[in-house]
């Protein structure tokens, strides 16, 4: 197929570029475009603009950092929605709110065209190992016709409803990782202030009851004292705003979701915007006025 691509950052390469080894005729534009040199190493053509993509694509994807950015490239004049010709499927994969992706839609639908919300989860590591979760609102059959450019990119592919339905589901998610990422520095902070080894209670609570994607994948880089990004700890506060305005709207009562967003506001106070979301553990550190390892 045809597969028009709008950003290259950190999962955003490596999707693209699973994209292109599965053979299909990719067409890229990226705000920097040296961030797609790799991409049109392997084959990718480049775009001077999103509208110059939505021309010459049948399926045009996107992943990008913040829905003011998903509503430049869709929505503004000359942007996608008014490239694209009927039949164009458009998919967008970056987490954004799901009332933008219905606004999306509605346009799209406007002009003979589908667009799907189907933002991803598994972080970088998924994206480097085509093992994404990919959670999907829209029309079943628009994504029966991308499918198999999904499949090149993810493991798990699910139709969650109507647009909008894929953007919910990625607020259940970012809520759940939210929960998980406090429990997981405060245990592995715990631990060496203990005395103990990160590496061996990662190891043993990491094959228990107490086993989640969060301390498998990022406790050890906690260990080893990698806080270099698999995903942006800005992107990740961006992503809990989307949930606490959701949750607003709905009445809902969620002070675990709260007090994490503060604490990653407090990440970001400390000029940690760029590195990735297990930083959270330098904040705790700080804190509670104790080194990395554990001593005060």
């Amino acid at each position: 197929m045809r597969v028009g691509w709008i950003g290259a950052g950190v999962m955003g390469s490596s999707m693209c570029g699973h994209v292109l080894r599965a053979g299909h005729e990719v067409y890229v534009y990226t705000r920097t475009k040296a961030s797609a040199d790799g991409l049109l190493a392997a084959g990718a053509h480049w775009c001077a603009s999103p509208a110059e993509v939505a021309q010459k694509s049948e399926v045009v994807v996107s992943i990008v950092g913040y829905p003011h950015d998903v509503r430049a490239i869709y929505l503004e004049d000359g942007g996608v929605v008014a490239s694209a010709a009927p039949g164009t499927v458009l998919v967008d994969m970056t987490t954004s709110s799901p009332s933008l992706a219905q606004e999306i839609a509605a346009a799209a639908a406007a002009r003979g065209i589908d667009a799907l919300d189907a933002p991803v989860s598994g972080g970088d590591v998924g994206a480097r190992n085509a093992t994404l979760s990919i959670m999907v609102g829209g029309e079943a059959q628009a994504l029966e016709r991308v499918r198999p450019v999904l499949s090149c990119m993810g493991s798990t592919i699910r139709h969650m409803g109507p647009a909008g339905a894929g953007q919910h589901t990625k607020v259940c998610n970012q809520m759940l990782i939210a929960g998980t990422m406090i429990g997981m520095v405060e245990s592995l902070l715990y631990a060496v202030s203990a005395g103990l080894s990160m590496e061996d209670v990662i190891a043993v609570i990491g094959s228990g009851a107490a086993g989640c994607w969060s301390v498998n994948n990022l406790g050890p880089r906690i260990a080893r004292g990698d806080f270099d990004p698999g995903f942006f700890v800005k992107h990740f506060v961006k992503d809990m705003g989307i949930a606490l305005e959701e949750c607003r709207r709905m009445g809902l009562f969620v002070p675990g979701l709260a007090l994490v967003e503060q604490l990653y506001q407090a990440a970001m106070a400390q000029g940690y915007a760029h590195l990735g979301t297990q930083s959270l553990y330098k904040v705790l550190c700080a804190m509670s006025g104790r080194r990395e390892d554990g001593s005060k």
